[in-house]
Protein backbone atom coordinates (compact mmCIF):
# COMPACT_ATOMS: atom_id res chain seq x y z
CA UNK A 1 0.00 0.00 0.00
CA UNK A 2 1.46 3.38 -0.28
CA UNK A 3 2.86 5.23 2.62
CA UNK A 4 1.27 8.05 4.21
CA UNK A 5 3.30 10.51 6.15
CA UNK A 6 1.85 14.22 5.23
CA UNK A 7 -0.79 15.31 3.04
CA UNK A 8 -2.47 18.32 1.93
CA UNK A 9 -5.73 18.48 -0.31
CA UNK A 10 -9.27 19.49 -0.37
CA UNK A 11 -12.28 18.13 1.79
CA UNK A 12 -15.29 16.91 0.97
CA UNK A 13 -17.90 16.45 3.47
CA UNK A 14 -20.36 13.34 3.70
CA UNK A 15 -23.60 14.52 5.42
CA UNK A 16 -25.78 12.44 7.39
CA UNK A 17 -25.12 9.95 10.50
CA UNK A 18 -24.34 6.55 9.88
CA UNK A 19 -23.71 6.56 6.24
CA UNK A 20 -23.14 2.27 6.23
CA UNK A 21 -20.68 0.42 3.81
CA UNK A 22 -23.60 -0.61 1.52
CA UNK A 23 -23.71 3.34 0.44
CA UNK A 24 -20.16 3.75 0.42
CA UNK A 25 -20.38 0.62 -1.97
CA UNK A 26 -23.42 -0.99 -3.19
CA UNK A 27 -23.35 -5.07 -3.04
CA UNK A 28 -23.58 -6.08 -6.90
CA UNK A 29 -20.29 -4.22 -7.06
CA UNK A 30 -18.33 -6.21 -4.98
CA UNK A 31 -17.45 -9.22 -7.31
CA UNK A 32 -15.32 -6.92 -9.23
CA UNK A 33 -11.77 -6.92 -9.35
CA UNK A 34 -10.02 -4.07 -7.27
CA UNK A 35 -8.00 -3.44 -10.48
CA UNK A 36 -11.25 -2.25 -12.51
CA UNK A 37 -10.36 1.11 -13.91
CA UNK A 38 -14.00 2.15 -13.35
CA UNK A 39 -13.74 1.39 -9.21
CA UNK A 40 -13.29 4.85 -8.51
CA UNK A 41 -17.17 5.02 -9.99
CA UNK A 42 -18.17 2.62 -7.66
CA UNK A 43 -17.84 4.63 -4.28
CA UNK A 44 -21.25 6.10 -2.97
CA UNK A 45 -22.44 4.94 -6.70
CA UNK A 46 -26.18 5.10 -5.89
CA UNK A 47 -26.00 8.34 -3.93
CA UNK A 48 -23.69 9.80 -6.61
CA UNK A 49 -25.56 8.85 -9.72
CA UNK A 50 -29.47 7.82 -11.59
CA UNK A 51 -30.95 5.21 -12.74
CA UNK A 52 -29.95 6.17 -15.99
CA UNK A 53 -26.47 6.32 -14.75
CA UNK A 54 -26.05 10.15 -14.52
CA UNK A 55 -24.36 11.90 -12.33
CA UNK A 56 -26.12 13.76 -9.95
CA UNK A 57 -24.98 17.28 -9.52
CA UNK A 58 -26.31 17.33 -5.88
CA UNK A 59 -24.11 15.35 -4.49
CA UNK A 60 -21.10 16.41 -2.94
CA UNK A 61 -18.38 14.70 -5.21
CA UNK A 62 -19.77 15.51 -8.23
CA UNK A 63 -19.22 19.03 -8.14
CA UNK A 64 -16.48 20.17 -10.18
CA UNK A 65 -14.26 22.37 -7.22
CA UNK A 66 -14.72 18.32 -5.24
CA UNK A 67 -13.93 15.93 -7.55
CA UNK A 68 -10.54 16.12 -6.31
CA UNK A 69 -11.07 15.94 -3.14
CA UNK A 70 -8.30 13.24 -1.29
CA UNK A 71 -10.16 14.53 2.10
CA UNK A 72 -13.57 13.19 3.81
CA UNK A 73 -15.43 14.42 6.69
CA UNK A 74 -17.93 12.70 7.59
CA UNK A 75 -20.77 11.98 10.69
CA UNK A 76 -20.98 9.72 13.45
CA UNK A 77 -20.65 5.88 12.56
CA UNK A 78 -19.52 6.83 8.98
CA UNK A 79 -18.18 3.02 7.69
CA UNK A 80 -21.01 0.97 10.12
CA UNK A 81 -23.17 -1.92 8.51
CA UNK A 82 -21.10 -5.07 6.53
CA UNK A 83 -17.57 -5.81 6.91
CA UNK A 84 -17.19 -5.42 3.09
CA UNK A 85 -13.11 -4.25 2.73
CA UNK A 86 -14.15 -3.21 -1.07
CA UNK A 87 -15.30 -0.03 1.12
CA UNK A 88 -12.36 1.17 1.42
CA UNK A 89 -10.70 0.01 -1.78
CA UNK A 90 -13.66 1.99 -3.29
CA UNK A 91 -12.55 5.21 -1.53
CA UNK A 92 -8.87 4.53 -2.51
CA UNK A 93 -9.51 4.08 -5.66
CA UNK A 94 -11.22 7.48 -5.77
CA UNK A 95 -8.09 9.08 -4.52
CA UNK A 96 -9.51 9.56 -0.36
CA UNK A 97 -6.51 9.04 1.39
CA UNK A 98 -8.40 9.94 5.26
CA UNK A 99 -11.30 10.12 6.36
CA UNK A 100 -11.93 12.29 9.20
CA UNK A 101 -15.33 11.71 11.81
CA UNK A 102 -16.60 11.64 15.29
CA UNK A 103 -16.68 8.00 15.17
CA UNK A 104 -16.26 5.18 12.47
CA UNK A 105 -17.85 1.50 12.24
CA UNK A 106 -14.97 -0.73 14.14
CA UNK A 107 -14.45 -3.16 11.44
CA UNK A 108 -14.65 -0.15 8.75
CA UNK A 109 -11.77 1.46 10.97
CA UNK A 110 -9.18 -1.50 10.84
CA UNK A 111 -9.88 -2.10 6.98
CA UNK A 112 -8.83 1.77 6.46
CA UNK A 113 -5.53 1.11 8.22
CA UNK A 114 -5.07 -2.25 6.50
CA UNK A 115 -5.67 -0.38 3.37
CA UNK A 116 -3.65 2.99 3.40
CA UNK A 117 -6.43 4.80 4.04
CA UNK A 118 -6.12 7.31 7.66
CA UNK A 119 -9.44 7.33 9.71
CA UNK A 120 -9.07 10.29 12.18
CA UNK A 121 -11.42 10.45 14.99
CA UNK A 122 -11.83 13.69 16.17
CA UNK A 123 -14.80 15.41 18.64
CA UNK A 124 -16.85 17.11 17.29
CA UNK A 125 -16.45 20.38 18.52
CA UNK A 126 -12.75 20.36 16.77
CA UNK A 127 -14.18 18.63 13.35
CA UNK A 128 -16.19 22.40 13.65
CA UNK A 129 -13.04 24.03 14.45
CA UNK A 130 -11.61 22.80 11.54
CA UNK A 131 -14.26 23.38 8.86
CA UNK A 132 -14.70 26.96 10.52
CA UNK A 133 -18.09 26.25 10.80
CA UNK A 134 -21.27 24.40 12.85
CA UNK A 135 -22.23 20.33 12.11
CA UNK A 136 -23.18 19.78 8.66
CA UNK A 137 -26.85 19.28 7.49
CA UNK A 138 -28.60 17.26 5.37
CA UNK A 139 -29.86 19.93 3.28
CA UNK A 140 -26.61 21.04 2.60
CA UNK A 141 -25.55 20.68 -1.00
CA UNK A 142 -21.49 21.29 -2.63
CA UNK A 143 -23.55 25.14 -3.53
CA UNK A 144 -23.54 26.02 0.21
CA UNK A 145 -19.96 24.86 1.42
CA UNK A 146 -16.47 26.35 1.07
CA UNK A 147 -13.54 23.93 -0.15
CA UNK A 148 -11.30 23.22 2.63
CA UNK A 149 -8.35 22.67 1.96
CA UNK A 150 -6.53 20.17 4.88
CA UNK A 151 -3.29 19.32 5.60
CA UNK A 152 -2.25 16.26 7.68
CA UNK A 153 1.09 15.22 9.62
CA UNK A 154 0.83 11.96 10.38
CA UNK A 155 4.61 11.37 12.62
CA UNK A 156 2.84 14.67 14.63
CA UNK A 157 -0.34 13.40 14.36
CA UNK A 158 -2.16 16.31 13.62
CA UNK A 159 -4.75 17.91 11.09
CA UNK A 160 -5.19 21.62 10.55
CA UNK A 161 -6.84 23.90 7.89
CA UNK A 162 -4.37 25.50 5.43
CA UNK A 163 -5.52 28.85 6.33
CA UNK A 164 -5.61 28.51 10.21
CA UNK A 165 -2.70 28.34 12.63
CA UNK A 166 -4.39 26.18 14.74
CA UNK A 167 -3.48 22.21 14.56
CA UNK A 168 -5.96 19.93 15.88
CA UNK A 169 -3.92 16.36 17.58
CA UNK A 170 -5.36 13.10 16.73
CA UNK A 171 -4.60 10.10 18.38
CA UNK A 172 -3.38 6.56 16.11
CA UNK A 173 -1.95 3.63 17.51
CA UNK A 174 1.63 3.15 17.20
CA UNK A 175 1.46 0.18 15.82
CA UNK A 176 -0.80 1.34 12.85
CA UNK A 177 1.15 4.76 12.69
CA UNK A 178 4.71 2.57 11.85
CA UNK A 179 2.51 0.99 9.04
CA UNK A 180 0.89 3.83 7.17
CA UNK A 181 4.34 5.76 7.25
CA UNK A 182 6.29 2.86 5.76
CA UNK A 183 3.44 1.83 3.37
CA UNK A 184 3.50 -1.63 4.87
CA UNK A 185 0.46 -4.03 5.79
CA UNK A 186 0.59 -6.42 8.92
CA UNK A 187 2.86 -9.18 6.93
CA UNK A 188 4.99 -6.53 5.13
CA UNK A 189 5.76 -4.80 8.30
CA UNK A 190 6.67 -8.84 10.06
CA UNK A 191 9.06 -9.53 7.13
CA UNK A 192 10.72 -6.00 6.99
CA UNK A 193 12.53 -7.47 10.04
CA UNK A 194 13.40 -10.44 9.15
CA UNK A 195 17.23 -10.24 9.00
CA UNK A 196 16.40 -9.58 12.96
CA UNK A 197 14.17 -12.97 13.58
CA UNK A 198 16.85 -14.53 11.06
CA UNK A 199 19.04 -13.28 13.51
CA UNK A 200 17.38 -14.48 16.96
CA UNK A 201 16.16 -17.63 15.36
CA UNK A 202 20.35 -18.51 14.90
CA UNK A 203 21.22 -17.81 18.82
CA UNK A 204 18.10 -19.60 20.04
CA UNK A 205 18.94 -22.42 17.99
CA UNK A 206 23.03 -22.49 18.68
CA UNK A 207 21.87 -22.05 22.29
CA UNK A 208 19.86 -24.78 22.50
CA UNK A 209 21.14 -27.47 19.87
CA UNK A 210 18.38 -30.05 21.25
CA UNK A 211 16.13 -28.24 18.67
CA UNK A 212 17.67 -28.80 15.79
CA UNK A 213 17.60 -32.37 16.15
CA UNK A 214 13.95 -32.35 17.32
CA UNK A 215 13.26 -30.96 13.86
CA UNK A 216 14.86 -33.49 11.55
Amino acid sequence: MRAFTQMQGIAATIAGKNVDTDQIIPARYLKRSRTDPQYADYLFHDLRFNDRDEADPAFILNQPVFRDASILIADENFGCGSSREAAVYALEAFGIRAVIAPSFGDIFFNNCLKNGVLPIRLQQVDIDLLSGSGPVRASDTADSLSPLNIKIDLQASTVQAVSSPTAIRFSIDPFWQECLMKGLDEIDLTLSYQSSIDAFESAHLAGSPWLTHAHK
